[in-house]
């Protein structure tokens, strides 16, 4: 088995599309596809399913996708290593931050590592909890700042800081002071993410059933992006590690209202602890905690308490 059939194997799953895999990694298709025929003969079973609308893989297609993918990070990954034994640090880090807290970090992570870190480029993408920990998992991130609630994966982690909930509408509600109840909550309709989300499953769910109490669901949304989006069109409220929304711009929401008596999420930085990091890698992750403690404290982000590990 060749890496590079490993490489077209996992951009063909990505493609879709035998052609538009061929133009990605610059193959003739006809030449890709004797690559693919190659691996499932040597592999012994059937790896792509084929339609008119492109392919997909079979159930033995994805437990390869999988491996392969984390196969190839880690070679591509072994040029930084072997490098990484002294001087400055130098090389790509991937990057993870939870898509609500994206918006207060990326700017200031990108622009302190330019300066800090000049040798080290940062590749950042955005996701929920559970999409960033298979990830890193799967070894296709390197680093990620994420929610959890219960800590369950077998991933290294700093805690960070606690984050308390808020809820957030597109227009004002009558009578609503600084505080709101979960009774109060339990009243309106909810735009919550779908029920499989850590923050639903993990919190949500379970605060609202401690109380004896049933959130109202009006939409289960797929994303962080969807859930305000609904939200700013009025479809219902959100419970979100949120307590400022100005740069969703000027009266794209009402003022967050906490939730009280306080919910809280808890942030960490999160690793794998079966891959080293890179020379870039952990200087990356050294600088990482440093930053955020600055950024959590600005008046943008209310709700935070910061955690000093003991």
């Amino acid at each position: 088995m060749q890496f590079c059939q490993l490489r077209y194997f996992v951009k063909i799953v990505e493609a879709g599309s035998f052609s538009r895999a061929a133009s990605i990694v610059h193959i003739a298709q006809p030449a890709l596809s004797q690559q693919i025929a190659d691996l499932e003969e040597r592999l012994g079973v059937s790896l792509l399913q084929r339609s008119a609308r492109g392919v997909r893989p079979t159930a033995a297609g994805e437990i390869l996708y999988k491996k392969a993918t984390a196969i190839l990070h880690q070679l591509d990954q072994l040029p930084a290593l072997v490098r990484s034994g002294g001087g400055e640090p130098e090389g790509v880090v991937a990057l993870g931050i939870m898509a609500s807290l994206a918006p207060k970090l990326v700017a200031g992570v990108l622009e302190e590592c330019r300066t800090t870190l000049p040798k080290v480029t940062i590749r950042v993408t955005d996701g929920d909890s559970l999409g960033l920990e298979h990830k890193i998992g799967a070894n296709t991130l390197d680093i990620g700042i994420l929610y959890e609630d219960e800590f369950l994966t077998p991933l290294m982690r700093q805690r960070l800081f606690t984050q308390k909930l808020f809820l957030v509408s597109g227009a004002p509600l009558p009578d609503r002071h600084n505080t709101i109840s979960l009774e109060q909550i339990a009243g309106m309709p909810l735009v919550l993410p779908g029920p499989t989300r850590g923050r639903r499953r993990e919190l949500i769910e379970r605060t609202f059933a401690d109380a004896g109490l049933k959130p109202r669901v009006a939409l289960e949304a797929d994303s962080f992006a969807s859930e305000m989006w609904a939200v700013q069109n009025n479809v219902g409220c959100a419970i979100v590690p949120i307590g400022d929304v100005s740069h969703f711009g000027p009266g794209a929401f009402a003022k967050p209202i906490l939730i009280q008596p306080a919910i809280t999420m808890t942030c960490a930085m999160v690793y794998s602890s079966d891959l080293p990091l890179t020379n870039a890698g952990e200087a990356v992750r050294d600088f990482l905690p440093g930053f955020i403690q600055r950024r959590v404290h600005q008046p943008d982000m209310p709700g935070v308490e910061w955690i000093t590990e003991r």
